[in-house]
């Protein structure tokens, strides 16, 4: 999984544990280890959510300012399928 520089610090400390993203089908597993950093992202679940369960919470919760914000780098192509992805940083 890549996260923007501005969220890297905030995943390694643990602040954020999860991410929404829009694709086609998902693109990690759960079980899947992704390297970050001096450690790695461990992907803890993964289900595809309703459009309308992103709210300003969840945006805030997964790192971003506001809905706006957070689809501005969740949608990937044509997928058109939301993901709610959980995770741990493990180094």
């Amino acid at each position: 999984m890549v996260f923007s520089k501005r969220l890297r610090d905030r995943v390694m400390l643990g602040e954020i544990t999860c991410r929404v993203r829009i694709w086609q089908s998902p693109r990690v597993k759960v079980g899947g280890r992704y390297p970050l950093g001096p450690g790695a992202i461990h992907v803890t679940s993964v289900c595809e959510i309703a459009f309308e369960s992103i709210t300003p919470e969840l945006a805030r919760h997964s790192g971003f300012d506001d809905i706006a914000d957070l689809l501005s780098v969740a949608r990937h192509g044509s997928g058109q399928n939301v993901y709610l992805v959980e995770f741990e940083y493990q180094e």
